[in-house]
């Protein structure tokens, strides 16, 4: 799907992270795996520390902490906003939505629509689109997009191939429209055939969670998961990114008619550290323009790692100046997207401990 937005602009960014913080070196202990080999393993991946949030604290936490943050420090007005894009795979129920509960403990008006998306890497990108679209309405002038995600719930500690990776975080995008003359474009796109490389295997209607599937087993490699735990086939994810990708930012910067060069920063979903620096080299775009520190110092948080890598990369930068960028995400879906748009002289963005 291609898509098209016009006189619309992000005005802020703020991402919040858990004070909850361990070492890869740490929690080595955890995993059945040769301790050389599992350093070398850090080196490549880029695992250092992660942060996550403590049992107990879910999605509507962070996120209304940072809604709070914002409307305490002046940055945000309850009454200037029209509606709430709220994109998580940790949902805090089944239901009510996610947006609900957040709705009603920021004791919002009533008149202040909420819809919630199910998207996972490619979730930021997803949340824009519906906000863009909700900004189309006459009478609706800032979305607030919030993605958060505390998938660390759902990870074994014992699993060396997921559980260093993981992180918790939450971001409050707003999302204005605009009398300037402003272009986002992007692309993206789904292959749900491979949807299982990706996934918690137990906990929904199709498989509820039981007793049996609380018990870890260990694959080949010495880890330990349960099927109620998120399972990456790492190989799977990695072969489809660096597959995939190119040839969609290839589409969407020739019907752009814009040249790799022209683009200052590309600001993508952040898997891991080896992951980006592969995609980084296919593309053929410096290490320095694409970041891939973000899972090194804070852990993948799903989507939240392009708002989290626009906080820490570029942040103070884009309060006074202006940047043409690519945003993209890839992963569970498998769903894939890339968008160009101009990113800059916001009203703030920062980071904050939750």
């Amino acid at each position: 799907m291609q898509l098209a937005y016009r006189n619309k602009r992000i005005t802020g960014v703020l991402t919040v992270i858990p004070k909850n913080c361990k070492t890869f070196d740490e929690e080595m202990k955890n995993y059945q795996a040769d301790k050389k080999r599992s350093r070398r393993l850090k080196l490549v991946m880029g695992y250092d520390r992660h942060h996550f949030v403590e049992p107990g604290v879910c999605a509507s936490d962070l996120a209304v902490f940072g809604v709070e943050t914002l409307l305490h420090e002046g940055k945000l007005r309850k009454e200037e906003i029209d509606a709430i894009v709220t994109v998580t795979q940790s949902p805090d129920y089944f239901m009510p939505t996610t947006g609900a509960v957040i709705h009603g403990r920021l004791g919002l008006d009533s008149h202040v629509y909420c819809v919630d998306i199910s998207q996972g890497c490619t979730g930021y990108l997803t949340g824009l689109m519906e906000a863009f679209s909700l900004l189309d309405q006459p009478q609706t002038r800032k979305v607030l997009l919030i993605n958060v995600d505390v998938l660390s719930h759902k990870v074994s500690k014992e699993d060396r191939n997921s559980y260093p990776l993981i992180g918790d975080a939450a971001s409050v995008t707003v999302v204005e429209r605009t009398e300037e003359e402003t272009r986002i474009d992007g692309e993206i796109r789904m292959d749900g055939s491979r949807h299982d490389a990706l996934m918690i295997p137990a906990g929904g209607f199709r498989q509820p969670s039981t007793p049996e599937t609380a018990v870890l087993h260990e694959d080949s490699e010495g880890n330990r998961r349960s099927l109620d735990n998120l399972v990456m086939k790492g190989a799977d994810v990695f072969n489809f990114v660096q597959t995939e990708m190119p040839p969609l930012l290839a589409s969407l910067f020739a019907r752009l008619g814009v040249k790799k060069e022209e683009i200052d920063w590309f600001l993508f979903h952040q898997p891991n550290k080896f992951m980006v620096e592969k995609l980084a080299q296919a593309i053929d775009v410096p290490l320095e323009k694409m970041p891939s520190n973000i899972v090194t110092y804070f852990g993948n948080a799903s989507g939240v790692t392009i708002p989290t890598n626009i906080c820490y990369n570029v942040g103070e930068k884009l309060l006074g100046h202006t940047y043409k960028v690519c945003l993209a995400g890839f992963g569970v879906g498998l769903t894939w997207g890339a968008m160009v748009l101009e990113l800059g002289q916001l009203d703030f963005c920062e980071m904050v401990e939750f």
